[in-house]
């Protein structure tokens, strides 16, 4: 169990680490497959970073939620060449971290049209990113393409402030981005700086499980089903009630980082400042 707690805390170092500085620092290309969800729905995905694809398939272009590192274009086109010879029309982007967003600007070179929650587009300004979205809303939104549907909800904050869902109602599918991640490596992560909240994210959770779905999309890891999404949920409920009551047991700051470590996986100690956010917000 520690060997593999420790192995968790190293990977999401490293996820971390592309978050936040993307290719500038050398991220190579990830070696992508592609998994079949529905006839007309697919995920490019890799082992670990960066973000999953998903992608709806019309005859008349492509949707695409999320669109990984710009170091990824290529190996991104490529495979959807192989189930499809439609140009990617719209690109939904989860939130606003460069593994989920960092394809941006060349596919708007190809004619793509972005869209992100305003907040998300914020944040994006805020880091200097490119590609940003010439379309973005507050609450609710819709693509519509090729009779296929994709809607859009900004249910409040999570993994950032700017966390979108993408519902595609005839597949029954959600694309949670990183508001729910999937597999050991992967523990609920709170990116303070980016405007995310430990005490919302299970009340954002909780309006997303309210959608007709049976498969869920995560930011990173397998494509799963509601009821991991419903275990995620619960798990981010009892970190938070965790960490408080430690809080009003005047437990040190060591102290909880170390039953975050054993009991959470890390969660809260990767991204910077996130610790001593997550103290201050549960006090």
């Amino acid at each position: 169990m520690k060997i593999r707690l420790t192995i968790a805390l190293v990977l999401c170092l490293a996820l971390v680490g592309v978050y936040v500085r993307g290719q500038q620092f050398g991220v190579q290309p990830a070696k992508l497959n592609i998994v079949k969800v529905k006839d007309d729905l697919y995920v490019l995905r890799n082992d670990f970073v960066p973000g999953n694809v998903t992608a709806l398939i019309t005859n008349e272009g492509v949707v695409l939620v999320d669109d990984k590192f710009e170091v990824d274009h290529e190996n991104v086109l490529a495979l959807l060449k192989t189930v499809t010879s439609q140009p990617v029309k719209y690109v939904i982007n989860t939130h606003h971290h460069a593994d989920h967003s960092g394809g941006n600007a060349k596919l708007q070179t190809l004619g793509a049209q972005v869209v992100t929650s305003e907040r998300a587009r914020q944040l994006m300004i805020d880091g200097g990113q490119t590609g940003l979205p010439a379309v973005t809303f507050t609450h609710r939104a819709f693509v519509r393409l090729g009779g296929k549907d994709v809607e859009l909800y900004y249910f409040g904050r999570a993994h950032t402030s700017g966390d979108v869902f993408a519902y595609f109602p005839a597949q029954r599918t959600l694309a949670a981005g990183d508001a729910f991640t999937f597999g050991a490596a992967t523990p609920q992560l709170v990116d303070y700086a980016g405007g995310g909240s430990a005490k919302e994210w299970t009340a954002t959770l909780d309006r997303a499980l309210q959608l007709d779905f049976d498969t869920v999309v995560p930011g990173h890891g397998d494509v799963t089903t509601r009821a991991e999404l419903r275990t995620f949920r619960d798990s981010t409920l009892a970190m938070r009630t965790r960490v408080h009551e430690m809080l009003v047991q005047k437990r040190t700051r060591d102290e909880i980082a170390a039953v975050l470590k054993s009991e959470f996986q890390g969660a809260q100690l990767v991204f910077p400042g996130a610790l001593d956010g997550l103290l201050v917000e549960l006090q």
